[in-house]
C-alpha cells in the first residue's frame, strides 16, 4: 500500500522505516531534513508538505509532539485537508488531547475524510523493533481494515471506543509509567541512602509484585545514569498536562499526577527535559543529597 508518513522523529522515523521494510511504499514529509533524507535513503519518497502527502496517497499517518502541531499539519496551510480527496484515510499517531482528536476528526468529516486517533507506548526501543502498543479511537470498521498496517508498527492494536478514546487510553498509561518510574526513583534512593546495593535490590524484586515493565526498563538507566532519551522529561509533561486538562474537564481528580508532573517540570527548570524520563532520580537524588548511579 501506498502510505503517507508526517512526523519523522524519535519514534515517528523508526514506524515509517518499518512500513518500508513490510513492503509498503512511505510518501514522507517532515521539518526536519535530516530525518526525511534518513528514511529516503531507506527506500520512501520525499514529499514537498503535508498536502503534497495527502495528494498522492491513499492514507496519511502523523506522528507529532502535541494537539497545536496535528491541527496545524492537518488543517492548517499546506496541511493534509488541503491535499486531501474525499476517501482519504488518516490515522493520527500523535500523544495529544482527546478534544483535539475529536475538532480534527469534525474537520475531517466535513471533507470526506475518515480518522482514527492511535497513539503508542513502549517509546524508541518497541518503535525500532515494531512492538508497540497501539490504543485506537474512531470507526470499528476503519479500524478493521487498517489493524494489519498498525501490526507492521506494533505488537497489539486495542480499538478503545469512539475518536479520542485512544488518547484517553494513552493519558491513563502515561499517568501509570510516570507514576511507576517516580517510585522507582524513590524506592532505589531509600536503598542508597540505606548503604545497600541498588542492583541488588533489582535482582530481588524484580520477579515479585514490585516488578514492572517500567521498572525493568528504567531502574538501570538510573543505576547507570544513562539518561538518554527514550521518551523525553518535556513529552512526559506534555502529556500529563493533557491529562490534567481532561481531568478537570470530566471531573476527574489526579493528585498523584499532578505531583509528579511539578518534579518533571523541576527538572525542566534544571535544564533536563531532554532526559529520558527515567530521569526522575535527578529529583530525588537533588532534594536527598544522594548522587545519581552508584
Amino acid at each position: 500500500m501506498k502510505i503517507g508518513f508526517i512526523g519523522l522523529g524519535i519514534m515517528g522515523k523508526p514506524m515509517a522505516k518499518n512500513l518500508l521494510k513490510a513492503g509498503h511504499e512511505v510518501v514522507c514529509f517532515d521539518l526536519n531534513k535530516a530525518s526525511v533524507k534518513d528514511v529516503v535513503a531507506s527506500g520512501a519518497k520525499e514529499a514537498a508538505s503535508a498536502a503534497d502527502v495527502a495528494s498522492q496517497v491513499p492514507l496519511v499517518i502523523t506522528m507529532l509532539p502535541n494537539s497545536p502541531h496535528v491541527k496545524s499539519v492537518v488543517l492548517g496551510e499546506k496541511g493534509v485537508l488541503e491535499g486531501a480527496k474525499a476517501g482519504l484515510k488518516l490515522v493520527d499517531m500523535s500523544s495529544i488531547a482527546p478534544l483535539a482528536s475529536q475538532e480534527v476528526e469534525k474537520a475531517c468529516a466535513g471533507k470526506g475524510v475518515r480518522m482514527l486517533d492511535a497513539p503508542v507506548s513502549g517509546g524508541e526501543p518497541k518503535a525500532i523493533d515494531g512492538t508497540l502498543a497501539i490504543m485506537v479511537g474512531g470507526e470499528k470498521e476503519l479500524f478493521e481494515e487498517l489493524k494489519e498496517i498498525l501490526l507492521v508498527m506494533g505488537a497489539s492494536a486495542v480499538h478503545c471506543g469512539p475518536i479520542g478514546a485512544g488518547n484517553t487510553t494513552k493519558l491513563a498509561n502515561q499517568i501509570i509509567v510516570a507514576l511507576n518510574i517516580a517510585a522507582v526513583g524513590e524506592a532505589f534512593t531509600l536503598v542508597k541512602k540505606a548503604g545497600v546495593d541498588p542492583h541488588l535490590v533489582f535482582d530481588a524484586i524484580k520477579g515479585g509484585l514490585a516488578g514492572s515493565t517500567v521498572m525493568n526498563a528504567k531502574a538501570p538507566m538510573m543505576m547507570e545514569s544513562n539518561f538518554k532519551p527514550g521518551f523525553k522529561i518535556d513529552l512526559h509533561i506534555k502529556d500529563l498536562a493533557n491529562a490534567m486538562d481532561t481531568g478537570h474537564g470530566v471531573g476527574s481528580p489526579l493528585p498523584l499526577t499532578a505531583y509528579v508532573r511539578e518534579m518533571m517540570e523541576t527538572l525542566h527548570a534544571d535544564g533536563f527535559g531532554g532526559d529520558d524520563h527515567s530521569a526522575l532520580a535527578r529529583y530525588y537524588a537533588k532534594v536527598s543529597g544522594t548522587k545519581i548511579g552508584d
